[in-house]
């Protein structure tokens, strides 16, 4: 639909031979002074004014934007694609299958559901790092993922052809955010003779990794994302927008890693949850698109929506370098600075809030040990991994251990903000106490490996050292220096410890290539970092599984071991269920503690080993240059790589192709199938919405702490065989080996909803010094699992709450989150605080999230988890407008106004059709 263009914005832009038609943004009174971000807001209502969804108003009230302000304008943002990668892009296509089918039923035409806008899909998050270490890995490892994945890929090859504008990248390729900013992304787009910039919601909350390529763009729901596919706009309020000035420059010896992991935390410290996040300054030019990258990538880590820098030389120099086409390339340039995209280093738009950070004063650093934001300067791991072990390890009556370490503690249930402080050295004596916390003898466990040797293990043993995710491995500085650190141990004459499982899972072929152009290779594959897959891997939970060896003794023995990885999170429960301590750490970190094998050392002062000489090597001895990896990159790195690896991208290996395809507009459900099952969303839905209603009767599920993350709602790791998913599989003839996980089962609501809150390190109060997804049965009494006890509750009609922190839900954009949730029977969340995407998916599933009163929360208000609940006032919204509160009141006489967290009048419409994807089906038969 052409643009009403009240502001006469349109025009044209001649770039070298070709003529583009453009919406000029500076025909807005007060677009000078805003924002990058917001610019690029400004853009995309002008180019969408259609009088109805997007009015002059709303164009006149951005150019208005008060930065000061709170949040209250309402705007509906149009993305000009959507990206989804296969666990969170399964069930969006399983959904729209479905829609499909419920339009048909309803008298519509199929063939209506079909996305409007391109939607491109990276498999990336279903190769396992099984195998390791061999030759072999990359391999077999793709060859299981075919086995275990055969139902879904089929079904995402019908999708491919049954829908327009979908296209799916096939396993083996690269991962999702890796393939976006080297490949799909085009900064400034072109369709039809328009040129607009290039914007994006994805499946994954890490799509904000290509605001380092000044493309404006975030997570959302799966359920979001599938409307936003069927051309619905996303409905948001103008953010309060951050300004993070830089200026100075990175020291010798720091890496892109160690720069985010200040930046999260101090983003983190200062509170940036549902604003944007924009970069400027004179340091600006200093950071290579690759670090920009970095940073756009741990966007969800410190919480906000966006995290984004300009156009600028950088930004053309990379486009060159990944081999986009120089009509491309010029257009980007000329788009930029026509529209004042362009980055000017002396200019300071209008920012809400504002941070600096000089990049002269970052040091190296690591994050852990579960959770993003809490950096541990490297200088300090020794001493904040022995002030960290108390929290997992009885100390067993150390007199003062537990006490002396309690600052810098961080339960579960109450996690505070770290300060950055760096605590004292704990006493030796702590970790020899941790040895005998459970009875055996205070010394390490003697372990025979698969080959024969003989080692030993203790707390703090690195178990897993990975270099993972797309945060890191789509940096060559940091992949470079990896790899040169791997060289000069080897020359040194070092080895990784033999219980260190090594894996090396880049984002894109691109990385092998360079290693191998520049011979590196070989020294990795000696410290066992061989290829094991292009995928996520170990950063989404799919390390596999510990050599049988270690596991056995570290479950045997309760040992708290650690893994290292260069990913972005390091929720508990996420990376392998043996491992309790979890350390982010750039590549070469990631090596070095390989080589070290423990968190038990000082690396800035000890020796990670002897070398073949007979002296001790310290990390200094093989850190290479600035000027080395310069040199490697210089060499070995060029724009035929990228245009070699990306020439036949959605194309796919003979294993790819030569999957049978099926065919029509409908998808033929297999009934038998444990992978892809038609959801229930749409069963008995009527033409025209039922008003909504208040709450009476409802019992608490579960009542959680702060900082309860997707991972711990929805988990993606693998499913125990005793879990109520583990036992459906059994029932239905999996044998426990093809079990895989939560992840790659999303098409299977069935599966999903047992593995709702299923996570093993979840801490439901209800049942106290339990871990895992269990909760007290209120009809019974008896303690049972979150599922059984949701099974019981909705045969008996009683509706469910669950009571939470600050927080909730933060973490990765998982649709099923909310699905889970819903499909359990909750119909109400209270929580003191909720990250953005959760609280909006929620709404999206018909659950309405409730806020506690200001200063308030579950403790101070008395409550166990114990009553029963009734809210009231929820029935305003059937009058169409949303009430700021409503009156919540328990059968022991507690009674407080919660805050309805229903943002948006567009949120309302979602929560009043039952559901985001009911409401754009009932839209799609209106017309």
């Amino acid at each position: 639909m052409a643009s009403l263009d009240t502001f006469g914005a349109k025009s044209q832009l001649r770039v070298a031979d070709a003529s583009y038609e453009i919406y000029a943004i500076d025909k807005v009174e007060g677009h000078a002074r805003l924002p990058y971000s917001l610019k690029i807001l400004l853009e995309n209502l002008l180019r969408t004014e259609d009088g109805a969804n997007i009015t002059a108003d709303h164009i006149r009230a951005l150019g208005g934007w008060d930065p000061t302000a709170d949040p209250s304008v309402e705007i509906q943002f149009t993305p000009a694609r959507v990206l989804m990668q296969d666990f969170t892009g399964v069930p969006c296509v399983v959904d729209l299958a479905t829609m499909r089918e419920a339009v048909k039923a309803l008298g519509g035409d199929a063939t209506k559901v079909n996305p409007l806008a391109p939607a491109e899909m990276v498999i990336d998050h279903s190769v396992i790092a099984e195998l390791f270490g061999r030759e072999d890995a990359f391999a077999r490892n793709v060859e299981l993922e075919y086995q275990r994945n055969r139902e879904r890929y089929q079904f995402l090859r019908w999708g491919q052809t049954a829908f327009n504008e979908f296209k799916v990248v096939p396993p083996g390729t690269g991962i999702v955010h890796q393939v976006n900013i080297e490949y799909l992304a085009r900064t400034i787009m072109e369709r039809n003779g328009v040129a607009y910039p290039d914007t994006v919601v994805g499946t994954d909350s890490h799509t904000t990794m290509v605001n380092g390529l000044g493309v404006l763009g975030w997570g959302v729901g799966g359920i979001e994302a599938e409307a936003a596919m069927l051309g619905q706009p996303v409905s948001m309020l103008i953010p309060r927008v951050v300004g993070f000035k830089l200026s100075g420059d990175m020291p010798a010896g720091t890496t892109a890693t160690d720069l985010v992991l200040v930046i999260t935390e101090m983003l983190r410290k200062h509170g940036v949850v549902g604003k944007f996040v924009e970069f400027y300054g004179p340091g600006v030019s200093a950071v290579p698109l690759a670090n920009r990258a970095t940073i756009g990538n741990m966007s969800p880590e410190y919480g906000s929506t966006a995290a984004i820098f300009p156009i600028d030389g950088e930004t053309i120099k990379y486009l060159k370098l990944t081999g986009r086409s120089e009509a491309q390339v010029a257009l980007v340039e000329a788009y930029a600075k026509r529209q004042g995209l362009w980055h000017d280093p002396a200019a300071e738009p209008d920012y809400s809030e504002k941070l600096e950070l000089d990049l002269s004063t970052i040091e190296p650093s690591l994050a852990g040990p579960k959770r993003p934001q809490d950096r541990v300067p490297l200088n300090s791991a020794k001493s904040m991994f022995r002030a960290a072990l108390v929290d997992y390890v009885d100390t067993n009556g150390v007199e003062g251990a537990a006490d002396e370490a309690s600052a810098e503690s961080f339960p579960a249930s109450d996690p505070p903000a770290n300060t950055g402080d760096d605590p004292a050295d704990k006493p030796h004596e702590l970790i020899s106490a941790a040895r005998g916390a459970t009875g055996r003898p205070s010394n390490p466990v003697r372990v025979t490996g698969a080959d024969g040797s003989v080692y030993e293990l203790d707390h703090g043993a690195v178990t897993i050292a990975a270099i993972t995710s797309c945060t890191n491995t789509s940096n060559p500085q940091v992949m470079v220096g990896a790899a040169l650190l791997a060289r000069n141990a080897v020359d040194r004459g070092l080895s990784r410890k033999p219980w260190v499982k090594t894996t090396l899972a880049p984002g894109s072929k691109v990385v092998m290539d360079y290693y191998d152009r520049a011979g590196l290779t070989p020294y990795l594959d000696k410290l066992g970092f061989n290829l094991v897959g292009y995928g996520c891997t170990t950063c989404i939970g799919n390390s596999g599984p510990l050599p049988e060896e270690v596991s056995a003794a570290v479950n045997a023995n309760d040992l708290t071991v650690v893994s290292v990885l260069s990913g972005n999170r390091n929720f508990e429960g996420r990376i392998n269920p043996d491992i309790k301590m979890n350390y982010l750490a750039s590549p070469p970190l990631v090596v070095a503690y390989a080589l070290a094998g423990t968190m038990d050392i000082d690396l800035v002062n000890e020796p990670l080993g002897t070398g073949s000489d007979g002296q001790p090597v310290f990390l200094a001895d093989i850190w290479p240059s600035a000027k080395e990896i310069e040199d490697v990159i210089g060499s070995a790195i060029g724009a035929t790589a990228f245009s070699d690896a990306y020439s036949d991208v959605f194309a796919g290996d003979e294993q790819w192709q030569s999957l049978p395809t099926p065919t029509g507009d409908t998808f033929s459900w297999d009934a038998e199938s444990t992978y892809v099952r038609k959801p229930p969303y749409f069963e008995g839905m009527a033409a025209q919405p039922q008003p909504v209603t208040d709450i009476a009767g409802a019992r608490v599920l579960a009542k959680l702490g702060d900082s309860v993350t997707t991972d711990h709602i929805s988990p993606a790791s693998t499913i125990k065989p005793d879990s109520p998913a583990g036992k459906y599989l059994a029932e239905h003839g999996v044998p426990r080996h093809e079990f895989n996980s939560y992840g790659s089962r999303r098409g299977n609501h069935e599966v999903m909803i047992r593995g709702t809150f299923a996570n093993i390190r979840l801490r439901n109060e209800l049942v106290p010094g339990v871990q895992g997804g269990f909760t007290v049965n209120h009809l019974t009494g008896e303690q049972t699992t979150i599922y059984d006890a949701s099974v019981a509750y909705q045969n008996a009609g009683v509706p469910l709450v669950i009571l939470a922190g600050k927080e909730y839900g933060s973490g990765s954009s998982r649709d099923w989150a909310a699905k889970g949730t819903m499909l359990l029977g909750v119909r109400t969340v209270i929580a003191e605080s909720y990250e953005r995407i959760h609280r909006s998916n929620l709404i999206g599933m018909g659950v309405l999230p409730l806020q506690f009163p200001a200063g308030q929360n579950a403790a101070s208000l008395g409550l166990t988890g114990t009553e029963t609940f009734t809210v009231t006032g929820v029935e305003e919204l059937n009058s169409g407008t949303t009430p700021r509160t409503v009156k919540v009141s328990t059968d022991t006489g507690v009674q407080f106004d919660a805050v309805v967290r229903i943002d948006t009048p567009g949120e309302a419409d979602y929560y009043r059709h039952g559901g985001i994807l009911q409401y754009v089906l009932r839209k799609m038969l209106a017309h």
